[in-house]
């Protein structure tokens, strides 16, 4: 019997938010090359252009356009811009996301509410705009909502973002039980450290600051936006056609908990590959 080792997305199109930079871009251009249309979304239309353009010369299809997630009625727009470019929609992944560290006490009403807005309500108005549209052709789908490990661990400094990421993960298990029905798949992806600007920029701007995030990982490095992307492309696929309601964890163990009895073990190891 034959196998076909690498997973296939031939002839589905999917919707990726905060698709212009980062994780975003490289789920985008991972999805393509495993044979998708992709429609990337996010606020910005320059870097949105310059994913659509990069997926066109790797003889991909891609739609860039522009959106908050934030605003119900620009989602809505953006899904019928997909379809109108490409016939259907087969899913979705909720990457679009804000966060910045801050003390909670100083944390302002403002701060909370961009963050949460963003990534909890922004992950719902997308997953309804796209789920509406499956439920009502009958089309089954599959859906990916990046998270992070401190959804269910929590972390100082990220109230507002942890709180958010926790609630994307119980939408994503109600929902993943309610619309098994309808043959709709939900899973979240949960990286750990990944290399990306916006993330570096935000979480470990300075190089004392990267040195300790580094040091917190077992496997001793960063993860690659593409790696990630890979994980998504697997989730989305009919070779995780019985996984949902999961949380894939990508963190090089970070998550795992670092030692605390006994004199230091490994230190100074470095992964490679």
């Amino acid at each position: 019997m034959e196998e076909n080792p690498v997973e296939s997305l031939a002839g589905r199109a999917f919707l990726v938010t905060g698709g212009g930079t980062g994780i975003g871009a490289a789920t985008a251009l991972r999805l393509a090359g495993l044979g998708a249309s992709v429609t990337v979304v996010g606020r910005r239309k320059e870097p949105l252009e310059t994913v659509a353009a990069e997926v066109a010369r790797r003889g991909g299809d891609a739609l860039a356009h522009t959106a908050d997630v934030r605003d119900p009625d620009a989602v809505d727009a953006a899904v019928e811009a997909a379809v109108d470019r490409f016939g259907r929609i087969d899913g979705l992944v909720n990457n679009a996301a804000g966060n910045f560290v801050a003390a909670a006490e100083d944390l302002s009403p403002n701060g909370w509410r961009a963050v949460v807005d963003i990534v909890l309500n922004g992950t719902w108005n997308c997953t309804s705009a796209v789920a509406r549209r499956l439920i009502d052709t009958g089309r089954p789908g599959s859906f990916v909502n990046v998270v992070a490990t401190y959804a269910w661990t929590g972390h100082p400094g990220t109230v507002h973002s942890a709180a958010a990421k926790a609630g994307v993960v119980t939408m994503t298990r109600t929902l993943a039980v309610e619309w098994a029905r309808y043959g709709i798949r939900l899973n979240c992806i949960a990286p750990g450290p990944t290399e990306t600007d916006g993330a570096g920029s935000a979480l470990w701007a300075a190089p004392e600051d990267r040195e300790r995030v580094v040091s917190s990982v077992p496997l001793r490095r960063f993860a690659g936006a593409e790696e990630i992307g890979d994980l998504t492309g697997f989730l989305l696929s009919d070779r995780a056609g019985y996984v949902t309601g999961a949380v894939l964890t990508a963190d090089g163990g970070q998550s795992l908990g670092r030692q605390v009895y006994g004199p230091p073990i490994g230190d100074g190891a470095v992964a490679r590959g």
